[in-house]
This record gives structure tokens, C-alpha cells and sequence, in this order.
């Protein structure tokens, strides 16, 4: 399985989250790509080499290959976890994902190869995603996406508009708050998309997944970071692989989760969603 994080605005803490949504997914063998166009923060949490990674993969990547050339380029985190760290530098770690997805036999097409294996799920941190990201073509492949926001005005506004085009890039897109603002209820009623919940505020269990040393009591299995990361987790592993099964028929009740705004009122979309009402009565 394939599944990226990301956000539409601003920085909410995706590589952080990407981290902790691999180490707690069940069952799996999982590895992290750091698709971040703006630089990567993995090699300088915890102190990895500047290759092997991204830059390494990308290269390597314009002779063709087989699956396991992607874990040749990984590095270990901490606990076993495996990763592909992009360069710190946003010239450089964009390059690299460009270069991914320009040549026949690609990066992508070997990430794909890779989250394709039976107990294998590759977790790609695309960062803040604009349509021009050289990270778009990951986050468009992708089984699930993971959407970030905060929870203000400000961060919210943007979503009623991209929303439909993020439900375009995988059948299982998941809008996940940060931070503290409006209410999942108020969110879900003004957007039409309830989220799965709102990440929790863990400033230690952050910092594990930053590369701190972890104790017993904050360590990824028992902070509140931690726990939140393996519902999210277990929830998008049930639904298997979604981009090889066929979609459900028009008439079955589709879960809200899928739900995408933008329908007209009174209408149901092909993903079984009207719009939520405003206060004054019409659809917003």
C-alpha cells in the first residue's frame, strides 16, 4: 500500500506524523520517502548520512531496476524503522523528485513495485502539496492520502476548493485537524467532511519522532501521538488495496470518510455525499 501525507497550506507536521504513522502500522514492513519539495528533516533529526537516500534512489533510478533497489538507498531509524531521507537543501530534494518521475522505468514505478508486495506499505511525506509539486505524482499514485490541516479560518478556507481534486489523486483521501481552532463538528458541518479526528498534542512524543531518545513512558507505543497514529493506521490497513479493488456500485452506502464537498444541493455525488447546510438554510 501506498499512502501519502501531506497539506494543502502551511507546515502541520507531516514528516512527524508520516514517522509515527509507520512505526505504529500493523502488521507491515514499512518504509518512509521523504517527498517533501521544500527539504527533508530526517538526515538532520537523526544524524543519517547524506546517502545513501533520495538524491541516491533518483540516480540510480534512470537505469531501471527491480524493487529491491529501493532498499538499497534506505537508512535505518532508531527502533528498525527504514527510511529514504531527501536532502535538506529544497533545490536539491526537488531535483531529486523530479528526476523520479521523468524517465520510463522510474522512481515512482519502483515505489509503486514496492507498496504492491504483500506486507509492504511505503509511507511518502509529500509535504505541503501546490499544484506544480514535483511531489504531486507520488501523492496522485497513492492508495490513500493522509490531508493535514490546522484548524483556523484561515487554513480551512482553502480546502472547500481543493478538496475535489484531492479526492481525484486516491479513492481513500483522510482529513486529519491540527491544532487547536474550530471543532471537528463545526468542521464537518461547514465542509461536508467529517474528519477522523483531530491529531493530538504531544509535545513529547513529538519529540521522540524527531529523533530524541525515548523513555519508556513517551516512546511511539505509548504516547498520545503515538496511539492516535495506530488508529489512523489500522483504519486505512483494513481497506486492503484499494486501488486494485473495484469500486463499490452506485447504490452502496459509501462511509463518509470518502466524502468530498462541491455537489449541488439536494444532490448525492457518485461518493454518496451532499453538502452540509449553512445556518441560513443553503447548502455552503
Amino acid at each position: 500500500m501506498l499512502v501519502s501525507v501531506l497539506s494543502l497550506k502551511g507546515s502541520p507536521g507531516a514528516t512527524t506524523f508520516a514517522v509515527a504513522l509507520a512505526a505504529r502500522w500493523p502488521s507491515a514492513r514499512a518504509l518512509v520517502v521523504e517527498a517533501d519539495p521544500s527539504g527533508g528533516d530526517l538526515a538532520l533529526r537523526f544524524s543519517l548520512a547524506s546517502t545513501p537516500g533520495l538524491v541516491s534512489l533518483a540516480a540510480a533510478a534512470r537505469r531501471g531496476g527491480e524493487a529491491d533497489l529501493v532498499w538499497q538507498h534506505t537508512q535505518g531509524l532508531p527502533g528498525g524503522l527504514r527510511v529514504i531521507a531527501a536532502p535538506p537543501d529544497a533545490e536539491q530534494a526537488r531535483a531529486a523528485l523530479s528526476a523520479l518521475a521523468q524517465h520510463q522505468t522510474s522512481g515512482l514505478d519502483l515505489l509503486r513495485q514496492v507498496a504492491a508486495q504483500p506486507g509492504i506499505v511505503v509511507i511518502a511525506d509529500c509535504g505541503r502539496v501546490d499544484p506544480g509539486s514535483p511531489g504531486l505524482p507520488i501523492a496522485r499514485s497513492s492508495d490513500a492520502i493522509v490531508l493535514l490541516s490546522r484548524a483556523h479560518a484561515d487554513d480551512l478556507a482553502h480546502l472547500p476548493r481543493r478538496l475535489p481534486t484531492v479526492a481525484r489523486w486516491s479513492p481513500n483521501p483522510v482529513l486529519l485537524l491540527v491544532g487547536p481552532g474550530y471543532s471537528e463538528a463545526e468542521v464537518a458541518r461547514e465542509l461536508g467532511v467529517p474528519p477522523l479526528g483531530r491529531v493530538p498534542h504531544d509535545p513529547r512524543g513529538a519529540a521522540v519522532l524527531c529523533g530524541r531518545p525515548a523513555t519508556s513512558r513517551w516512546g511511539p507505543s505509548r504516547s498520545a501521538l503515538g496511539r492516535f497514529a495506530e488508529r489512523v493506521a489500522g483504519e486505512l490497513a483494513n481497506r486492503g488495496h484499494p486501488a486494485t479493488s473495484e469500486p463499490p456500485p452506485l447504490h452502496t452506502p459509501v462511509p463518509a470518510l470518502h466524502a468530498v464537498p462541491g455537489v449541488p444541493p439536494a444532490a448525492v455525488s457518485p461518493n454518496g455525499v451532499r453538502p452540509a447546510p449553512s445556518a441560513g438554510g443553503q447548502a455552503s
